[in-house]
């Protein structure tokens, strides 16, 4: 007798819960005499052409539930979505075409309510970088982006130049023993962290699955523009943390959730793309009903890899300030990858999706980074409502990797390091200054969105590769 349980099922291609319990029900009537094998080969049939399955008396219903009618987007132009109010875009004139035909597909989604652009958005995949997006009871995946709970750290640590003077050799010494890029290897020094004791890794079999990767990884970075590194930061007159203005030496962080953040979003978004079929063009902006059980285990995994990317950031900065022997005087940090329940100005309850974009609510503390030789800046919210209380994350990227490859020379890096008195340790050409944005352009296109009380100048960089 044939009993097929849900996880054979999944494995045979269905996700959906409903289509599950159809499966098993109908099989429990009708195909109960059939073995396993039989029943494996009638179900992979139908899940390859469902179609051809739609008037079969018994399995009809089986098709039904899996044959999606493609889900309507009426699209609308970039003009009428910004006259309309609907679209917000910010330093217009320095963002690519490509990213704004992104941003126009977005907002055709049935469940986009509101949008905007921040100044130092380029082209991604789905959202582009630099994206926001509020959306009805419904969440995005792609619109999250793949690593999830990218984020930015900065500890304030003392003096800038006895800091510096004491401990300058230490500092490169320590940025190369205690921290790691990349996928392959892992850390020698022994991490801990609470998050790796949260219920939710025993909650779902992909979390289950990725907590040995998460254990290995604690405390390491990515690869691309993601960095460790040590500077001078700048604080104003008014500045978030009751300190003294003047210069002190900082610590500042930039990297996400690692493997684990990657392996939710694509898992739930091809789940998305399973459930919510969207024309070509839109397929990536597939989304999970809040509502729904998938939605709801992706928000809860969302929230999971956000906390465990925090947990890096504060892992890295315990080894090498403990290892320097000073503590932190003043922080603060900030996600840019990630999904919240917010408010619109009118009041209604949305997804708000910031791809690429610093949270910048009233008073709210944030970063914005430049590139390795240009200052990045500590900035408190002013909450415009127009940007979904939202800033740029960066000065963006202004080449592709491939053509800040092609255009610059490692030789022609280092000159451009040693006039900005910056000591880089390991990097490319990929993410030499020259490919990214001018960060003061892009700060003078946010006066409306920050206000700027502080200055981050790199000084020691640690990115990934020797």
């Amino acid at each position: 007798m044939g009993n097929l349980k849900p996880k054979e099922l999944s494995k045979l291609g269905f996700t959906d819960n409903i289509t599950r319990s159809l499966i098993i029900n109908i099989i429990s009537k009708h195909f109960k005499h059939q073995s396993n094998n039989e029943l494996t080969s009638i179900l992979s049939a139908l899940r390859t052409d469902p179609s051809a399955y739609r008037d079969d008396a018994l399995l009809g219903p089986i098709a039904e539930s899996m044959i999606d009618e493609e889900i309507h987007t009426e699209f609308k132009s970039f003009d009428l979505l910004t006259e309309s109010g609907l679209l917000k875009v910010y330093g217009g004139k320095h963002i690519e075409h490509s990213a704004k035909a992104q941003m126009e597909i977005a907002m055709s989604l049935p469940i986009a309510a509101q949008g905007a652009l921040m100044p130092d958005a380029h082209t991604g995949f789905g959202v582009p970088i630099g994206g926001v997006l509020a959306t009805t009871d419904a969440v995005v995946p792609y619109a999250v982006g793949v690593d999830i709970g990218c984020r930015m750290a900065l500890s304030i640590i003392g003096e800038s130049d006895s800091l510096f003077k004491k401990y300058s050799y230490q500092m490169k010494q320590l940025l190369r023993e205690y921290t790691h890029f990349g996928t392959e290897g892992s850390l020698d020094h022994e991490r801990e962290h609470a998050v790796l004791d949260r219920p939710e890794f025993a909650l779902t079999e992909l979390l289950r699955s990725l907590h040995g990767k998460a254990a290995k990884q604690l405390g390491s970075s990515g690869g691309g523009n993601h960095f460790v590194e040590f500077g001078v930061v700048d604080l104003y007159e008014e500045n978030l943390f009751d300190l003294p203005p003047g210069k002190y030496a900082g610590l500042l962080t930039h990297s996400g959730s690692r493997g684990l953040g990657a392996a939710v979003a694509m898992h739930y978004t091809d789940i998305a793309m399973d459930v919510c079929r969207l024309p070509r063009h839109a397929k990536q902006l597939a989304w999970l009903d809040m509502n729904s059980e998938e939605g709801l285990e992706y928000w809860m995994s969302m929230n999971l890899a956000g906390d465990y990317a925090e947990a890096c950031h504060e892992t890295i900065h315990h080894h090498l300030l403990k290892q320097l022997g000073v503590d932190a005087i003043a922080s603060v940090s900030n996600h840019h990858n990630f999904a919240w329940k917010e408010k619109l100005a009118d009041g209604r309850d949305v997804i708000v999706h910031r791809k690429g974009a610093t949270p910048a609510h009233k008073d709210q503390p944030g970063i914005i980074p430049g590139s390795m030789t240009t200052p990045g800046y500590i900035v408190r919210g002013k909450g415009q409502a127009l940007s979904l209380n939202s800033a740029a994350h960066g000065a963006g990227r202004a080449m592709s990797r491939k053509r800040a490859a092609e255009s610059m020379t490692v030789s022609a890096m280092k000159k451009i390091l040693a006039a900005a008195d910056v000591t880089l340790i390991g990097g490319t050409v990929e993410e030499n200054p020259h490919a990214y944005k001018d960060i003061e352009t892009v700060m003078a296109s946010q006066v409306d969105l920050v206000d700027v009380v502080g200055s981050f100048m790199p000084r020691i960089v640690r990115m990934n590769k020797e």
